[in-house]
């Protein structure tokens, strides 16, 4: 009955699923890739038109697509553009801000009921239990909604995983695309959670899918809210990776939900913030870098609690720190890369970090004087490591020391003043990097570039040349924001 009653009730449903219409994606080529996510993801009808002629229903649902995600609008079928709809995401149409769902549909009760239907084989039943249960009290902590587990009958939230087509009218799609779908509060189907097995779901490991991050943000909808255009929210539609243990729910995600059911008076009350971290913008003239590292072959240039992520041929993206290194501060002091042991570090105060990719080394944080610094120093405000002579560069303030990697020591005759050994760099180092056997050193707004072998100067350059600036680049933190590995 439980089947017929959803099949029923679909019609009714239809204006408030978060998936769209199955559609056959077509052939290999991007602008067929493009035209398959416009009408999935952005209501695009049938049309016989090319992608370039202007005013077509392409182009103009191309640039709606783009003004969501803060990228470039050009209403072009461009690379920024196309990494963008590559990457794994919930299956839900797009609205602007925090945002409920046509209508605002909300349960009539604060009591509701959940059950789950089946399992994943790449989790345990506890670790899949557990998952279930915390992602549901992200949203009970901020309102007066309370969930209870059934283990048999029909539950306001059905919660099943499956493949392809599984049981409603919205086939998934195999792994990497759509991750998972809910519906919004009504009648039958609404309410239900399902999460494409096709993927691999993790309990906590950034190597996968983590199970928890996509089920709070699922239920979300099935609460009642859209998606959300605000960067760093829970129910932004791309996937991004974030520690579970250290997660709390973003202030955009608490006033959505809180709009419909108001808060959680029982506990201590909740007071988001009016905002969430400004984003910096890499057009701004002002813009002083904190740290700048090469890590793999991409470059990666550190503003507060943002990044930019630069590969040759890829273009740009801005991501937040903690959806990469979750275990590492905000508002870094200095990075650097040792490619021979395959690490990047990360210096913050006194305390310093080791990660080889995404995981951090055993035995850190470590303090300074791992690097056989002055135990009066307090920070190191730039630092860059040159694999051919073994040698690491540490900044402090305007001068700079030479420790030795192999011998885990500090070079005789250090510190020395910046400006004898790299004459025209008369401030403070914020920034430095190695780049086509260059170094450049970045004080202020201006960046210095050396030879690495001479330190003859070169050129003096505005600290955004590797960061060209472009209309939106500043806004696009998750344009690619699933990368959950390095």
């Amino acid at each position: 009955m439980r089947r017929i009653h959803r099949q029923l009730c679909l019609l009714a449903s239809l204006v408030l699923v978060i998936h769209a219409v199955p559609i056959k994606e077509p052939a290999d080529k991007d602008e067929a890739t493009a035209e398959y996510y416009l009408k999935s993801f952005y209501n695009l009808k049938d049309v016989k038109t090319v992608f370039q002629r202007r005013a077509s229903p392409l182009t103009e649902k191309m640039k709606e697509m783009q003004r969501f995600f803060g990228i470039n609008v050009t209403g072009t079928l461009d690379k920024e553009t196309m990494e963008v709809m590559k990457k794994p995401r919930c299956g839900v149409p797009d609205v602007a801000a925090y945002s409920t769902f046509g209508g605002r549909p909300k349960w009539q009760t604060n009591k509701l009921t959940y059950r789950i239907e089946n399992y994943t084989p790449d989790m345990s039943e506890a670790e899949v239990d557990d998952s279930i249960k915390r992602a549901l009290q992200v949203w009970a902590d901020v309102t007066p909604l309370t969930f209870t587990r059934l283990y048999s009958g029909t539950a306001d939230i059905m919660i099943s995983f499956g493949t392809k087509y599984h049981g409603d009218a919205y086939p998934f799609d195999g792994p990497q695309r759509i991750l998972a779908h809910a519906f919004a509060p009504s009648p039958g189907i609404g309410g239900d959670a399902h999460f494409d097995d096709d993927e691999i779901f993790t309990f906590r490991s950034a190597r996968g899918v983590v199970l928890f991050l996509v089920a709070a943000h699922e239920f979300g909808h099935s609460l009642g809210l859209s998606h959300s255009n605000v960067p760093g929210a829970l129910m932004f539609p791309t996937y991004s990776f974030t520690n579970p243990l250290s997660f709390s729910l973003p202030s955009d995600d608490i006033r959505g939900i809180q709009s419909l059911y108001g808060p959680n008076r029982g506990r201590t009350p909740i007071q988001p913030d009016p905002k969430l971290p400004t984003t910096p913008d890499v057009c701004d003239p002002n813009l002083i870098l904190d740290a700048v590292t090469t890590l793999r072959g991409e470059t990666m240039f550190f503003k507060d609690s943002f990044f930019w992520r630069s590969y040759p041929g890829r273009g740009v993206e801005q991501l937040p720190i903690k959806s990469f290194w979750p275990n590492v501060t905000d508002n870094i002091d200095a990075a650097y890369e040792n490619s021979v042991q395959d690490k990047v570090f990360f210096f913050k105060g006194k305390q310093v970090w080791a990660f080889n990719g995404n995981n951090v080394e055993p035995g850190y944080p470590k303090t300074l004087g791992h690097f056989d610094l002055p135990s009066f120093r307090e920070k190191v405000s730039a630092a860059i490591h040159n694999k051919k002579s073994g040698k690491t560069l540490l900044f402090v303030d305007k001068m700079f020391y030479s420790y030795d990697e192999k011998a885990k020591k500090m070079d005789i005759g250090y510190p020395k003043r910046v400006e004898d050994r790299f004459p025209g760099v008369t401030g403070e180092v914020t920034a430095a990097h190695l780049y086509k056997g260059n170094i450049y050193l970045y004080s202020g707004t201006k960046m210095f570039e050396f030879r690495s072998n001479s330190k003859k100067l070169l050129r003096v350059l505005k600290n955004n040349y590797f960061l060209p600036c472009l209309s939106g680049l500043n806004k696009t933190w998750n344009a690619a924001g699933y990368k959950t590995t390095l």
